[in-house]
């Protein structure tokens, strides 16, 4: 499973907009794409960064759709007023714990590290970081999507509630000090975020 995820900037009064263009239009125009299985939007009020990450069933399929995807995420950065970023990843795990519902937040941790450790790095995350995870109150769902060229690395974990994020904070940062020790990652950047939209139908990859 791959996916493809734009990040924008956003003008922080632009971003309900944003929202809506990204749930009323683009998702039905990118979910007809072959081989596509989802879409989900993560937003920041607070910094603005909203972040749209749509799924394939094969590289190729993700391929493919870029000449498609390429307009309908410039009007999103023009709705937005953002500069927008584009990454594409492996989606190598993701595990599902309980159905998020409104209110839910994902907080995300980026990391950087050898290439050659990116299998050492997911195993590690599916068999000690996520029962660790499944530990926190309101736990509902984690990934770990990797670009295996590059080194680089992406861990999203869902909570039930904002109250439910941020009471998991030190446990969580406790958990990343000790995992990218063990995987010799370097902790590049983390982000809170509301799930603004969560239509992935990635299938259980735990």
């Amino acid at each position: 499973m791959y996916a493809r995820s734009s990040t924008f900037q956003a003008r922080p009064e632009s971003i309900d907009e944003g929202i809506a263009f990204v749930r009323d239009e683009v998702m039905s125009a990118v979910m007809a794409m072959e081989d596509c299985i989802g879409l989900s939007m993560i937003c920041s009020r607070e910094s603005g960064r909203c972040i749209a990450t749509s799924a394939w069933s094969t590289q190729d399929a993700l391929t493919s759709s870029e000449q498609t995807v390429a307009p309908i995420r410039q009007r999103a950065a023009e709705i937005f007023g953002a500069q927008r970023s584009v990454d594409r990843w492996e989606i190598a795990v993701l595990h599902r714990e309980a159905t998020s519902g409104e209110g839910a937040c994902v907080r995300c941790t980026w990391l950087s590290m050898d290439a050659a450790g990116i299998n050492h790095a997911i195993e590690t995350y599916r068999m000690a970081t996520l029962p660790a995870l499944e530990e926190m109150d309101g736990f509902c769902s984690a990934s770990l999507m990797v670009d295996r060229a590059t080194g680089r690395a992406v861990s999203s974990a869902t909570f039930t509630s904002r109250d439910a994020m941020v009471a998991s904070r030190s446990a969580a940062q406790e958990l990343r000090s000790r995992i990218a020790e063990d995987v010799g990652a370097t902790v590049t950047d983390i982000h809170e975020f509301e799930l603004a939209l969560a239509h992935l139908h990635v299938p259980e990859m735990a």
